[in-house]
Order: C-alpha cells, then structure tokens, then sequence
C-alpha cells in the first residue's frame, strides 16, 4: 500500500463491487453492507476484502472502528481539501484556511462526520490517531494531496468532543504524535491532544455594536489591560468565561473604560507564560471554558458598549515536542539556522516568514479571531522580533539580509499583508504593534500598516521621571517636553502594561516616591498625565486600586485593598478622570493632528510645571501638570486671549484623596491666568 495514497488501495473499487480493509492486528473484520452484517476474507499483512455481486456506493455499506464507532468507511470517500484549496494554500493567500485546515466537523459526499488536513510536506507518511482507533498509528494513514504538502482524511461518524493528533512518519524513520496546528481547542494541560470543537454554535447578539464599530482613531481609546485567569479567582481555579463576563462588564462599564485587552488566550500550555508561549494559534484556552463560552464572554461584552482587544502571538513559538517544532521532522515553520530561527532569551522558535505557507498560517490565524470570535482588534506582540534579524542578539548570533543590513526583509512583508488583509476584509478592526526599537512606518498606509504603535519610549521617559525623587526631577522635564518632538511620525497608543509591574519593577503604586499621601498624589497625577497626554491609552488590571504589590499571575489582584480609604478614592478618581475623557472631545478626537496640541509652558523645571492646549470638535482644554509636592498659590500660567476661564477636572479633589485646592474663581490678566496649584496634582481648565 503506497503509504502517501492509501485511498487508492483501500475503499471501494472495480466499479463499486470491492470492498478492501486495512485491520492489522485483526483476525477478521465484520461489515455492514445495506443493513446486512458480513465478514471480511483475509488477504495477508492485514488487508480484509469483501466482493459484491452488484455495484455499492459508499453510503451503502459501514465498517466497525475499534472504539465499536459504527460508521461508514474513510477510504471510500473524495478529498475534502480541493485544488483549489491547494493551489491558494501553495501561494500563502487562502484566507480561509480555518475552514479547510485541521479537523473540522463537516458533511461531506451527504455524509457527517470530521475532515482532517493538515501540512506535513517532508513527512513518510501520515495518520491520523484518535479515541476512535484507540491511538493505533497503523489503522488510519491520511493521503496526500498532490504537491502540497497537506494529508487528508475523512472520518465520517465522528462527533464533537472527539480528541485527536496526527502520527508522523519522519524520513529518519521516527514517530511523532503532533497536536493539530489549526485545532480550534485543546484539551486541559497538562493533557496535549487536539479536540475537535464546533465553532458555529453560539448565536450572537451583538450586531448592533459590529454595525456600528468604525474606526477608532477620532474616538475614545481607554483599554483595560486584564490577565483573564489572576482579574478573579474563584472557588476552583480559573473563573469560566461565562461567568467572569458580567463581572467583568459591570466593572469595566463603572470604570469607564472602552475596551479591554486580554492577555493572550490562545492554546498554551504553561500558566506562568501569561499565554506569550503559544501552541494553538486557532484555539481558545481551555482553562476557562469552551470556544461557546468565549464567544459569549465577548458577545456580553460587546453587549454592553465594550471592545475587546487580543493579545497575539505570531513573533515566536515554544519548542514543546506535541506543537509545531520541527512539525513533519523538519524545520517546517521555522528556520533551520538557529541565528535565523531561534530566540535565545525567550527560548523559542522563529517562524520563517518568507514561506507561504507559514505566513498563511499565521494570517489565517489573525482572520479566524476577527471573524468567528468577533474580536474587535489585534494587538501585535514583538512587532520588533519580526523586523530586526538582530533583535535581542550579540554580533556574530544573527545572519544580515542580501544587502548586509539588519532589517528581516520577510518579517516585514509578512506584517505588510497581514494589516493589508486584516483591513481590506475587517476595515473597522484595530491593528495594534508593540514595537520597541523605532522602526521607521509602523502606522504608515506605506509602511506596516498598523493602526497604532506602543510608544514605549514615551512609557520609559514618563515612569523613569515619575520614579525619580521629587527634589531630583527637574533635570530630567526636557524628556517629558522631548516626547512631543517625534510623536507625530506614529499613531501612538500610551501604555501602562503589565510588563511594567513584573519581575521586581514593583507595581505603579510602589514605584512613587514619598510619604503614603505622595505616593497616591504621584499615582493620580500619573493616569490623569496619560489621560491628557495625545495618543490612546492603556492600564493594565490592579494600576487603577493601587495594587501595592507586583501582579502575580497565580494571585487574584488585591481587591482587599479597597477597604482603605486612599485606595477606593483613587479608583473613584481613576473612573472620574476615564469618564471625563469620554466627555471631552478635546482629549481624543484630535491625537494625532498637531492641531489637537500646543504647548503653553515648558520651562518651569524648578516647580515641576508643564500646560498644554488640547484642541478637538471646538473645544479647547488647558492641561496643567504640577510634578512637585509644594503647593504654588497664584501661580501665573502664561496664556493670551482667555476670557472665562473654569477649573473642571482637578486630581486633588477631596473625594480624590487630595487636599482640596481648587479654583472656583480664576484671575484672569494681561499675561495669563493665576491659579492655586496643589501639589502633585492635574488641572483642567476649560478655555
């Protein structure tokens, strides 16, 4: 039996009138044929045959597999992966391999059952294990489909539930049981197979909002960064999808915030990586229920007026033996060379990019979230591994492009199509880079393509000042007034994420400097200096209660905290200033126009002073940031032509934990506006 056609050996032949069987390890074989049970004659090396008098089709007779599944015969049915499927797929633009890829539950030839395909180009042969054949590699090898590198086979009588791997035959004459790349589910760590999953079933109800989203870039953008599995323990241990989904709105609607982003919730195997070491890059996290539940939890969100971001993964993988490492028994979606395909501080894969099939796989994935999750955007992890071949490597660990230079020119082109794709099929959808090192064009329509870009370097300068003694800030203010000079190249989005509050950084709270009462003052003036501050915003979960200590992804945020006083005032605050930037065109609608902007004072580094214009829809606020822990009373503010001037906002309110410095009445004169000025504080004035 030709082991890459089994197909064409066994099934049904000579014109419908031979049935052949393959049973090693059999003494007979009994079938069903139109409804009457018959045995099987021996043909050696465990080939069973049956010889009818008159012509069959295969719906006509069943085959018994050895879980006692009584079901019609794969071998007698035509491929589910078409030509056309193949043809798309050898070019990397089939942008609907969800569909076609991995075991997928279907009716094919009138028949129900699963159809399975996936790409194993260097492979022997391939089979296909499972609880039907009891994990028999020998009972059910797959064909292959032409040149394409893709096995198929059609099991008909397999259910929902069924769990499942492939069995590859390697060249070197290994085995190797593989997860399904493209499973839409897995099954619970530390268990690794594949487990096929409807994902078709829930009805959703949230078109309104799919109508009526459109692009974010003159909206509000205020996301709540959430580790879905540490947000809230309950009495096991991971809330379910279901479950967290109105708590989680509820909270997020009193917050105030837009959107969320969720940490990465594809299929990985290890808690402790947050999700960042991803092994089903089409599936949901299991810990938290199934895909149904996840669609829910999105849907409810979306229900009630929230986005919600993913967290994606396509910059690397981990080397876990039942994933896509060296796949077919070669390195199949990553470089051979580990100076090309190998990221030595993460200890993971590099996919190879400049493979069709690879990218395909990749923005095949992208597609899937937004299409059947319903995901509102994509943030992009480690947009800078993808586009620097030196990106975290000594000389000597990287190998330069044609031209020598450092630039990964198919990283790069595969991030081009991605956002090209993403935006021609999903034009509302939000692409979001975490890019570090300034990669010229990120939110170019010419460049990537992004929609908006981490401004890291902002996040490094504003907590770098911010952790700095208050008597030793003044030298370092020109960072803050710098960042205005480079953030009109990129649509920037300001993050607070949770790589700030790991790995002994402390969290936001901690990182203040001063007495208790400063360290609360620091805070507020911190996210309300984001919330005024062009670009959209970022926090991740726990910044907002002052969470003391660094997140731990094992603990639950210390909501506890909230019992005491400087705590809950600060999230009262935290949901007031979110609110009044939802109020306030003047603070999003102009983010990335040099319009929406203008500075008024810069210079006053003894006091820790700085002001600005934002402008927006008609509406101009004067931003005020007081950095130092002395109170300034009638402080001039140097502004022309303000006739009423009126505080609005101020971060020092009472019910804020403040002092309660506030300016019912401003003095207006010829060379500006005098205020009282708390210390360490945020004022709006409305002009």
């Amino acid at each position: 039996m030709e082991p890459t056609d089994s197909h064409h050996f066994l099934g049904l032949h000579e014109d419908g009138k031979l049935i052949r069987l393959f049973a090693p390890g059999q003494k007979g074989v009994k079938l069903k044929v139109q409804g009457k049970e018959v045995e099987g004659v021996s043909a050696g090396k465990g080939i069973f045959e049956y010889r009818l008098s008159e012509k069959i089709t295969p719906k006509d007779y069943q085959i018994t597999h050895l879980s006692g599944l009584i079901a019609h015969d794969p071998y007698a049915f035509l491929p589910t992966f078409t030509r056309e499927d193949e043809e798309l797929f050898g070019k990397g633009k089939h942008w609907k391999i969800d569909e076609v890829m991995g075991g997928r539950l279907c009716t094919h030839q009138e028949v129900q059952g699963v159809k399975f395909s996936v790409w194993a180009p260097c492979a022997k042969r391939v089979s296909l294990v499972g609880d039907f054949n009891k994990w028999d590699p020998e009972r059910n090898p797959m064909r292959m489909m032409g040149s394409s590198g893709v096995w198929e086979l059609f099991i008909p009588g397999l259910e929902e539930g069924e769990k499942y791997k492939f069995a590859i035959y390697t060249t070197e004459g290994a085995v190797r049981y593989k997860a399904d790349p493209y499973a839409f589910q897995g099954e619970m760590r530390p268990n690794t197979a594949s487990v096929v999953t409807r994902v078709d079933r829930h009805v959703w109800n949230d078109q309104e909002w799919m109508e009526k989203r459109k692009s974010y870039l003159h909206q509000p953008i205020n996301i709540y960064e959430v580790h879905l599995g540490s947000w809230k323990k309950g009495d096991g241990e991971f809330v379910g999808y279901r479950e967290m989904a109105p708590i989680l709105a509820k909270y997020v609607k009193q917050m105030n915030y837009t959107h969320i982003e969720l940490l990465p919730l594809m299929g990985h195997p290890l808690d402790e990586s947050w999700g960042y070491q991803v092994t089903g890059f089409y599936a949901i996290s299991r810990r938290y229920g199934s895909v149904e539940d996840f669609q829910f939890f999105v849907d409810h969100l979306h229900q009630n007026g929230i986005g919600v971001i993913f967290d994606w993964v396509p910059g690397h993988f981990p080397t876990n033996d039942h994933s896509i490492a060296e796949f077919d028994g070669t390195y199949l979606y990553e470089h051979k060379d580990p100076r090309q395909g190998y990221h030595p501080q993460w200890n993971t894969h590099i996919f190879n990019f400049g493979r069709g099939e690879v990218s395909n796989f990749l923005i095949g994935s992208a597609l899937f979230y937004l299409d059947k999750m319903h995901i509102d955007g994509l943030r992009v992890d480690a947009v800078s591994s993808i586009v620097y071949l030196d990106f975290e490597r000594k000389e000597g660990e990287w190998i330069p492009n044609e031209e020598g230079g450092n630039k990964n020119k198919e990283g790069i082109a595969f991030l081009k199509e991605l956002n090209q794709k993403v935006h021609e099929l999903y034009p509302s959808a939000l692409m979001i880079a975490e890019e570090s090192h300034a990669f010229p064009g990120v939110t170019d329509v010419k460049g990537l393509g992004f929609d908006l870009r981490w401004d890291l370097g902002w996040m490094n300068d504003t907590l770098k000042y911010f952790e700095t003694k208050h008597e030793f800030r003044s030298h370092l203010q020109k960072n803050l007034v710098h960042e205005m000079s480079y953030f009109y190249d990129e649509n920037h989005l300001l993050p607070f994420s949770h790589d700030e509050v790991v790995h002994e950084k402390k969290s936001l709270l901690s990182k203040m400097p001063g007495n208790e009462w400063e360290k609360f003052a620091n805070l507020r003036l911190l996210l309300s200096y984001m919330i005024s501050h062009p670009g959209k915003k970022l926090l991740f979960m726990g910044g907002e209660i002052g969470q003391w200590h660094e997140w731990n992804c094992k603990e639950e945020l210390h909501w506890d905290v909230l019992t005491m006083p400087y705590h809950q005032k600060l999230q009262d605050c935290i949901a007031a200033l979110n609110g009044f930037y939802l109020a306030h065109p003047a603070l999003f609608s102009g983010d990335f126009s040099k319009k929406g902007f203008e500075w008024v004072a810069t210079s006053d580094e003894t006091h820790g002073i700085l002001s600005y214009f934002r402008r927006g829809e008609g509406e101009t606020l004067l931003c005020i940031h007081h950095f130092s822990p002395e109170e300034l009373e009638n402080y001039l503010i140097p502004i022309k032509n303000c006739r009423e001037p009126k505080e609005i906002f101020s971060t020092d309110s009472k019910e804020y934990g403040g002092c309660g410095i506030m300016n019912r009445e401003i003095k207006v004169e010829k060379g500006g506006i005098r205020l009282n000025i708390a210390p360490l504080s945020t004022l709006i004035i409305q002009v």
